[in-house]
């Protein structure tokens, strides 16, 4: 990894009828990071919430737009470029529809796959060229979901008590994969991370 200053934006929508939707995953792994990590309150600026953390001699700007998903890339994008973040040091951590409950996938670039807050970064930093740490929601017709249950509905509806509980699970394993990734070692956190399976 280039430099000692790493972007971690999560993804989601403001307001407190979103706050435990499935839409708003990267938002509660954010906020997991920034307990697990001390790191104080956050700030608001530039259309977005933001804390400076310290892990040793690295610098973790943690980032949650306020542009509502479908315009996520201006407030990433200002962050990036005010503190000069290279992309390989930025993570957007988000929900995805094509994984399961309780599977996550690190990944480096690649498309978008209809993810609204993705192809508004993507779009706003001409390049898909990051990484990102997709976690699973899965898609109506899976689990007790109808398959006639619309998408957009699905996406903004809160969490279930199962999937809450794997989330819980899945806390600890995301903060090491993101640790590993930070250290300049992002095979070994893919490794680590996109291979678990909620118990």
């Amino acid at each position: 990894m280039a430099g000692l200053d790493f972007l971690i934006a999560g993804l989601g929508n403001p307001g407190e009828q979103y706050l435990h939707s499935r839409h708003n995953l990267g938002y509660l792994v954010v906020d997991d990071l920034a307990r697990r990590w001390q790191a104080g309150e956050f700030q608001e600026k530039w259309q977005g919430r933001h804390i400076l953390c310290r892990l040793g001699r690295m610098r973790v700007h943690l980032v949650e737009p306020l542009t509502f998903m479908n315009r996520s890339g201006l407030a990433v994008a200002q962050y990036q470029r005010f503190y000069q973040i290279p992309l390989e040091s930025l993570l957007v951590i988000h929900d995805d529809l094509d994984l399961p409950p309780g599977r996550v996938k690190l990944a480096r670039g690649g498309g978008t796959a209809g993810h609204n807050g993705l192809r508004s970064i993507v779009a706003t930093l001409g390049s898909s060229d990051f990484y990102r740490l997709k976690i699973g929601i899965g898609r109506p017709g899976q689990g007790d979901v109808h398959h006639d249950f619309p998408v957009d509905r699905y996406v903004l509806s809160a969490l279930g008590a199962d999937e809450q509980a794997i989330l819980q699970k899945l806390f600890d394993r995301l903060e090491e994969g993101i640790r590993l990734y930070l250290q300049g070692e992002p095979a070994k956190a893919m490794g680590l991370l996109n291979t678990w399976k909620s118990p």
